[in-house]
């Protein structure tokens, strides 16, 4: 059963409450007179609560203390995050699997959703993140490292007269550039390294296996193994340019991978599997693009409010 606006105001309202709570900031008062204001307030307050401990996430927590410290982007995107899963429906929670969520909260650099950002390195290289990511820089003597704790990056490597290795740590294994440009996207239970200049050594974390890839192949590695090398097609990193690239993808695919770059939730209606999609979608104007889906497939935009969009069919 789909959630009413109701619900999705009131789930919204109960993780801004619990988030005032978590950071102290919240009067205990206007707490209670909120939720008796309404019945549907209560019930998304009791689950709010519910969930939050079952995040590990209670007050006190060492988790509760990194979000009373996050900055304001992490703690919207919490507020984002939680108010996405007290209006989901049981099978979806059953489902869905939670990445540690505190190296993302305070780490050094962090995208919202939407945001995309180009940094320098301190070694004149260059780093671009994807939307919804997070990753740690660190520099220091006889090493160059990136952690990568979600989302995606892509990185162009710039030579060191120290003759540090340069490295891209993820919880599934090590990619070391040997003189490249390469990107790394984190997925639930993999990493996925793709190269599109000189060559990567990859190393998996459980087993030690090694892979080198060279220009123009991508592979997978998870806790223990490491996929054979694939082809990599450079549009797959479009977004670094901010364009998603579609070549017959199947529509649930294009709209899931569009839904990272806008807030709130965009979802496709299972009738819509069978179609596909083709061009190239500028990722600053998501609008835009739906608006094209639209006049050029039979579909059209279902729209709960500007955070709650759905394509069903015309």
């Amino acid at each position: 059963m789909k959630a009413t606006t109701a619900e999705i105001r009131a789930a919204e309202e109960a993780a801004q409450w619990l988030l005032r709570l978590q950071s102290g900031e919240a009067d205990a008062a206007a707490l209670q007179q909120w939720r008796t204001a309404d019945p549907q307030h209560e019930r998304a307050w009791q689950r709010a609560e519910r969930l939050i401990h079952s995040l590990g996430l209670a007050r006190g927590s060492s988790a509760a203390e990194a979000l009373r410290q996050a900055d304001h982007a992490g703690r919207r995107a919490f507020t984002r995050l939680l108010t996405a899963l007290l209006v989901a429906t049981p099978a979806a929670l059953l489902t869905w699997r939670l990445a540690p969520p505190l190296p993302s909260l305070y780490a050094d650099q962090r995208t919202a959703t939407g945001e995309r950002r180009q940094l320098a390195l301190p070694d004149g290289g260059q780093l671009w993140l994807d939307s919804g990511s997070a990753a740690d820089i660190r520099y220091a003597d006889g090493l160059r490292a990136i952690v990568l704790h979600r989302g995606a990056l892509q990185i162009h490597t710039a030579q060191d007269p120290a003759g540090r290795p340069f490295f891209v740590h993820t919880p599934y294994g090590t990619a070391q550039a040997l003189g490249t440009r390469f990107s790394v996207r984190l997925h639930d239970n993999r990493a996925t390294v793709a190269v599109s200049a000189g060559a990567v050594a990859l190393r998996s974390t459980g087993s030690g296996a090694t892979q080198r890839l060279e220009a123009g192949q991508q592979a997978d590695m998870d806790a223990g193994r490491i996929a054979p090398p694939t082809a990599y097609l450079s549009t797959q990193d479009g977004w670094a340019e901010g364009v998603l690239y579609a070549e017959k993808t199947p529509l649930p695919e294009f709209v899931a991978e569009l839904a990272r770059y806008r807030p709130g939730i965009l979802r496709c209606d299972p009738q819509l599997a069978g179609l596909t999609v083709s061009g190239a979608f500028q990722l600053n104007d998501t609008d835009a693009a739906l608006y094209a889906l639209a006049a050029t497939l039979p579909l059209r935009i279902e729209t709960r409010s500007r955070y709650w969009v759905t394509l069903v069919p015309r």
